[in-house]
């Protein structure tokens, strides 16, 4: 079950990106990396967000702890840039935090430093089955902290719910653009880890983890309800589980073209 804290205290913004995210302070006295429901992108990429990263952290991935935050009415109200100000207005209510990593450095492909061939594969793997675009040497998504790699900002993944209706075809894609994903050089063990993660997630963890997404969050369509809504996540997401060998053959194919 996700967490659920009250943000205390509007720390920085980090500008980066069209998101605007910030860093809070909040009543567990825990910093988080704040992404906003009324940022540009909108909720959907706290959905996104939030499925992505809790599948993600069931299969032991390296993902910071995922936390539901309440903004207050109240937060940043001396706050001086009319921007933020705007933001923390349009997002009161419950928000998406992830656990801040204090001294983190951004992972950089061209300095040449190697990642273990199981962790590349598994997060290869990981990333084709929520179609995540987001994950190349331009905008990798990943963070050294401790000597480790963790893995941030998924709101990109799952773009089937742009278009509602795409979402029978998007769930069988073999998703070509893996081939730009910023580990692929380094995963040498694509089918070891579909062996090994496949059998780790079915309909009832995608049945728990889209019931964590609140309500506002969820774009329903007249007539239907935000139950509905999280049952065709969670169809969408056991079809794309049982389409793997296709997403596995294109990405150990977009693999083999870099050798």
């Amino acid at each position: 079950m996700l967490r659920t804290v009250c943000a205390t205290r509007y720390v920085t913004p980090l500008r980066e990106g069209g998101s605007l995210p910030a860093i809070v302070e909040a009543n567990d006295l825990g910093l988080y990396v704040l992404k906003f429901r009324g940022a540009g992108q909108g909720p959907l990429a706290l959905v996104a967000e939030l499925i992505a990263g809790e599948i993600g952290r069931a299969l032991g991935l390296p993902v910071p702890e995922l936390v539901r935050v309440e903004v207050d009415a109240a937060l940043g109200r001396n706050e001086e840039d009319p921007e933020i100000r705007d933001l923390l207005k349009a997002s009161v209510g419950l928000n998406l935090g992830l656990d801040y990593l204090p001294g983190s450095i951004s992972f950089d492909a061209a300095a040449g430093e190697p990642v273990e061939a199981d962790l590349a594969s598994v997060v290869v793997w990981f990333d084709a089955l929520i179609t995540n675009v987001d994950r190349t040497p331009r905008n990798p998504n990943l963070l050294w902290w401790h000597k480790a790699l963790y893995l941030i900002d998924h709101g990109a993944a799952l773009y089937f719910h742009h278009n509602w209706q795409s979402r029978e075809t998007m769930a069988g894609s073999r998703f070509a653009a893996i081939r730009d994903h910023v580990l692929l050089p380094w995963a040498s063990r694509i089918e070891d880890a579909d062996r090994r993660l496949r059998p780790q997630l079915e309909e009832a963890l995608f049945a728990r983890i889209a019931g964590e997404i609140p309500d506002d969050w969820l774009a329903a369509e007249p007539g239907e309800t935000p139950d509905d809504r999280r049952a065709g996540y969670v169809e969408y997401l056991t079809r794309r589980l049982a389409s793997a060998s296709s997403f596995v053959e294109e990405a150990v194919h977009a693999r083999a073209k870099l050798l």
